[in-house]
């Protein structure tokens, strides 16, 4: 039944995607922030449609934690879950994303309509620049950043180590570090056709003011938080790749 549901849950994306497609591409000329919550229909949509497709749902606990204004999200990412329910979640965001990305047909001019922060990653140097001048830009325009440190999805119950380039333009911005820990992985495992029935706990914790704080305490105190917080969610203890 879990094969069946799952295939069902693909095909009808696969359905929907080239519709919505054309109505992201018409909304190039729109502003930024306005052509977001129009392109951020599509991630919604099928955060949604898991709940009667595939039995997946999710709860949000610290959702009162979220700033008004534009912040630095920092979040666990062990599946695709988070980066389609997010978008109902959170307030307009963006997220820091390899260039390589926005050179895939289609996908990659839809990508690029939702103004992320496309970087290098084989030159550090020149990544980390990029992201300093555009992270300026992009909360100039009204938009949170959404970083995961890890750089990549991680199983459940094990961890990478965090990059730091996101706690050094979180401390350049002086803005403030939200925190967020889940269990995604436990139920939409990575690189899984078949979804396991269930409901997502999402941990939304309170955010970290980083003025005066180092890049290094910063990142100490995040991922101290949201590895503390996945385990607690889950119940497993996680071991360092």
């Amino acid at each position: 039944m879990r094969v069946a549901r799952s295939l069902l849950y693909l095909l009808v994306l696969i359905v929907i995607t080239p519709f919505y497609w054309v109505i992201t591409m018409l909304s190039a000329p729109l502003p930024r922030l306005t052509r977001w919550r129009i392109i951020a229909g599509w991630p919604r949509f099928a955060a949604w449609l898991a709940g009667p497709l595939l039995g997946i749902t999710f709860v949000v606990n610290g959702r009162q934690n979220i700033p008004t204004e534009p912040c630095m999200i920092f979040s666990k990412h062990s599946s695709a879950w988070e980066t389609l329910a997010f978008s109902g979640i959170f307030p307009p965001h963006i997220y820091v994303l390899k260039r390589e990305l926005l050179w895939i047909p289609f996908l990659g001019w839809g990508l690029a309509l939702f103004s992320p922060i496309a970087i290098n990653r084989s030159n550090r140097r020149q990544a980390m620049q990029r992201l300093t001048e555009q992270g300026v830009v992009r909360f100039r325009q009204g938009f949170s950043i959404m970083i995961f440190p890890e750089g990549t999805r991680v199983p459940i119950g094990r961890r990478a180590p965090w990059r730091g380039g996101g706690a050094a333009l979180a401390c350049s911005l002086d803005a403030k570090v939200l925190p967020v820990a889940h269990d995604a992985g436990c139920f939409w495992p990575r690189n899984a056709l078949v979804k396991t029935p269930g409901r997502i706990t999402v941990s939304i914790g309170s955010p970290i003011d980083t003025r005066g704080m180092s890049a290094d305490a910063v990142m100490r105190q995040v991922e101290t938080w949201v590895e503390s917080e996945v385990e607690r969610i889950t119940g497993i203890t996680a071991r360092r790749s």
